[in-house]
């Protein structure tokens, strides 16, 4: 992933626990696991009380499972929860999902919790716990990644269930050790580069939510963009994704870079005065040498955003890490799942699509030795 390396549990950015229980169970888990990790916790209810959601076998709960599954993109399909303590999950690199297991599906009130903040985990790192008396957890880790796709996710799920409910915190101290946990933002962390035909100038981030989110995204994978020239002084485009905005008005000037409308990022060989979020600056360029670099009055200008002093130039580096190696069939598959395949290093097979023939164009790679 770029430059960045797994981070341990005592290395991570700021982890967030989000969890339902109905029997006390998942509340247990939470203990145990806070009592490893340091963890803001946060505990989904349901917003009407009492329910008893296991009589009649099930009755209810599974009235509630099935309103989901027949039309899972439906707001109105999910029960009702309590409103959240903290809706705004911008400044967590990290989230851990306790949840049940509800008639082998996710729990229906944590499923109603992720159909509403699973956009904002996206670049996030997630792992799941999921607690329940015997059944296997396969389908609550598709709805998870249902409900989640854009997650980065720590490691595979820990499934903690009656017969070893008793040595969870051996089993969380075990599972702790396995994940891949974000890094926070550090002082060595706010810089990027942008490289535009093969040339790669440094940026220096401000420190606010959109910029930790897109530091997060870019430690999966670089991010490529089309930009075109716009107004005689910036150029400008779509990142195919949101960031989290905190708009002034700004008086932005040449190098400055900023995000347009929540999802628009601006490249300034200029000036102009509009509401912005700040994202940085490019370093150590004069107008002129910006005007040459960013290509100034040109259209469709393929930029890419690294962690990396320079673009990958490895036709099947999908991470970005400067090899090719199977971790980048599992990266582009990682992709090609969440829809976002927005990296030109994908289209190995260069025609100009990202899909599976470029998952087998890698293999082929891999198993002839050309990479």
């Amino acid at each position: 992933m770029g430059e960045s390396k797994a981070a341990s549990a005592d290395e991570a950015g700021k982890v967030l626990v989000v969890y339902y229980s109905y029997t006390g169970n998942s509340r247990q888990i939470v203990q145990s696991l806070t009592d490893q990790i340091d963890a803001d916790v946060m505990e989904i209810e349901p917003a009407e009380k009492g329910l008893q959601y296991e009589a009649n076998n099930y009755a209810l709960g599974m009235q509630l499972l099935n309103a989901i599954n027949a039309a899972p993109d439906a707001p109105d399909s999910y029960p009702a929860i309590d409103p959240v303590s903290i809706t705004d999950l911008s400044g967590y690199d990290n989230i851990i999902i306790v949840t049940p297991l509800w008639w082998s599906q996710m729990a229906a009130i944590m499923q109603t919790y992720l159909f509403n903040y699973g956009p904002q985990m996206a670049g996030k790192h997630v792992g799941l716990i999921v607690s329940s008396h015997s059944s296997d957890i396969p389908q609550v880790v598709l709805d998870a990644k249902r409900l989640v796709p854009d997650a980065v996710w720590m490691g595979d799920a820990l499934w903690i269930k009656a017969s070893n409910h008793a040595n969870r915190a051996a089993l969380i101290s075990n599972w702790i050790a396995s994940l891949d946990f974000a890094q926070g933002q550090s002082s060595k962390d706010d810089k990027l580069y942008i490289t535009i035909d093969g040339v790669t100038q440094s940026a220096t981030l401000v420190d606010n939510a959109a910029t930790r989110e897109l530091m997060t995204r870019l430690r999966v994978a670089p991010i490529t963009v089309t930009l075109n020239s716009s107004g005689g002084f910036e150029i400008w485009g779509a990142l195919g994704f949101a960031l989290p905005t905190s708009n002034e008005q700004v008086d932005a000037q040449p190098g400055d870079m900023v995000l347009y409308n929540g999802s628009n990022i601006c490249l300034f060989y200029g000036s102009n005065s509009w509401s912005y979020t700040r994202l940085g600056h490019i370093d150590d360029l004069n107008t002129s040498e910006l005007r040459t670099f960013l290509k100034a009055g040109e259209s469709n200008i393929g930029v890419t955003l690294s962690l990396a002093p320079g673009s990958p130039v490895k036709p099947g580096d999908v991470n970005g890490d400067g090899e090719v190696n199977i971790s980048d069939v599992t990266a582009l598959i990682d992709l090609l799942l969440s829809g976002e395949t927005g990296t030109e290093m994908a289209d190995v097979n260069n025609d100009g699509e990202v899909s599976i023939s470029d998952v087998t164009s890698i293999i082929d790679m891999l198993l002839g030795g050309d990479v």
